[in-house]
């Protein structure tokens, strides 16, 4: 009988958990604490209550503030700006400390200077740095941590050091915003309320509202004025489906028209080095969005047109026809139109094509489907296939105005139909890049981007012998 060996050496004892320091015990220190358990560190917590401050994470300490400062490092400031007295008390034992700043303000311009400006102040021998604001307690608690960007911005390089290696082990990603004097800004982050979408949405609205009460103008209350109709009811559904395709047509054209005027502007100066202005850098900046706007109103047109049939008044009004023929004991006579077949095919058939195209377009700007493209491929559905986009959209409004503009009766009160007017800036968009397709223009722009310049500044001597050297 072979007894089995065993190992006699003493086992090798754990390496010490790096211990860190959490003031405040609400939503937002105990989900930083789980998260940072989670990632291998130590936590203690500071407390004002330590034997009543409520449930904390598994495995976590909690202690006063003053005997918690002194076991950590780092300690992460989770409490509001109103409480930063107590810390002016623990100056002598937060001297030589590292403390993450993580308050953020209700509003903006509340107080005079930033949190973490403030906070400096009154703790001078302490090394504040503001970071990880942007992180919510839900973010944490869930771990929906994986690359999400976080900002950092401090007076110590050594401490941003140590705070950027720390978010690193949590999977965030960081950037560094410089010096302390910075925190304002980063404190300004999570009170903004979708700034890229503030221009495409006030576009959008303010299309919508002229458009809204200028066709209700020409349809309802011309029809009510003239002719004592009361047709108040098409307000809801047939007033507004003509809205929804000219806003998406007009929003859709406002995202290539930029991209058209950039490059008119280059090959004006002759060169790419020149700024372009800031209404055009801003505008430019923002087309996604409008570009999903867009998209947005064709999907409501599409869905609009759907539900047509089923309204009441076209029901109604298909009855009341058929009740009269039969009343008269007549038929009405209908002689095939191949000229009307035709554009009504073509109409439904380039809406349709349209709409997908805008669909295909949508899909490529998430993030999760164009991450996946290469810059060929996805400059080649944003740019030609928009164009394309552009291209049949417009020519679907064309198609629906056919011969309608040859009629005097199109223009009630002097003024052109809502699609008409709509039609004017998807035209001009596109004979402007039909303009930069032409061989003599796209080499010119080619050569621009490529960084060509038609009239190349002086080099000073001063460069030259630099050069030289």
């Amino acid at each position: 009988m072979q007894l089995e060996s065993v190992s006699l050496e003493p086992q090798r004892a754990a390496p010490e958990r790096e211990l860190l320091c959490i003031f405040g015990t609400g939503d937002l220190g105990r989900s930083l604490g789980l998260r940072l358990l989670q990632s291998g560190y130590g936590v203690v917590y500071g407390s004002r209550r330590p034997r009543s401050c409520g449930p904390l994470p598994p495995g976590a300490q909690v202690k006063d503030h003053a005997s918690a400062a002194k076991s950590a490092s780092m300690v992460f400031i989770c409490v509001h700006r109103e409480h930063y007295q107590l810390l002016e008390t623990l100056s002598p034992v937060l001297d030589g400390k590292v403390l993450l700043d993580l308050s953020n303000n209700p509003r903006k311009g509340m107080y005079p200077e930033p949190n973490a400006v403030y906070l400096q102040r009154l703790v001078p021998r302490a090394t504040v740095v503001k970071g990880l604001n942007t992180l919510s307690a839900w973010a944490l608690q869930n771990g929906l941590l994986a690359g999400k960007q976080v900002y950092l911005c401090g007076d110590s390089s050594e401490a941003k050091q140590a705070v950027g290696q720390m978010a690193t082990k949590l999977g965030l990603s960081v950037q560094d915003r410089g010096a302390l004097s910075a925190a304002g800004e980063l404190e300004d982050f999570p009170l903004r309320l979708f700034p890229e979408w503030r221009l495409p949405l006030t576009v959008a609205v303010g299309l919508t509202a002229f458009f809204y009460f200028y066709l209700l103008i020409r349809d309802v209350i011309y029809a009510y004025v003239e002719k004592g109709n009361d047709i108040s009811y098409r307000i809801m559904v047939s007033l507004a489906n003509k809205v929804f395709p000219i806003v998406s047509l007009v929003m859709l054209s406002l995202c290539y028209l930029p991209g058209v005027i950039a490059a008119f502007l280059q090959l004006y100066r002759g060169t790419k080095y020149s700024r372009f202005p800031d209404w055009l850098d801003r505008w430019m900046l923002c087309r996604k969005q409008m570009g999903l706007l867009a998209l947005a109103y064709a999907f409501l047109h599409a869905i609009y047109t759907f539900i047509i049939p089923i309204r009441y008044a076209v029901r109604h009004k298909l009855i009341t026809l058929v009740v009269d023929e039969m009343k008269d004991n007549k038929t009405t006579p209908f002689d095939f139109d191949q000229m009307e077949a035709w554009a009504t095919d073509s109409f439904y058939v380039l809406g349709i094509l349209g709409f997908f195209l805008y669909v295909l377009l949508g899909l490529t700007s998430l993030p999760s489907v164009g991450g996946t493209l290469s810059w060929r491929e996805f400059s080649f559905v944003q740019s030609k296939l928009g164009h394309l986009t552009l291209l049949i959209c417009t020519a679907h409004g064309y198609v629906y105005g056919w011969n309608k503009f040859l009629r005097t009766s199109t223009y009630k009160w002097y003024t052109p139909p809502g699609y008409m007017l709509c039609l004017v800036v998807p035209s001009v968009v596109l004979v402007l890049k039909c303009l930069i397709l032409l061989p003599c223009v796209d080499r010119t722009l080619a050569r621009i981007r490529q960084g060509w310049e038609r009239d190349p500044p002086p080099v000073e001597k001063g460069d030259v012998c630099a050069t030289n050297l």
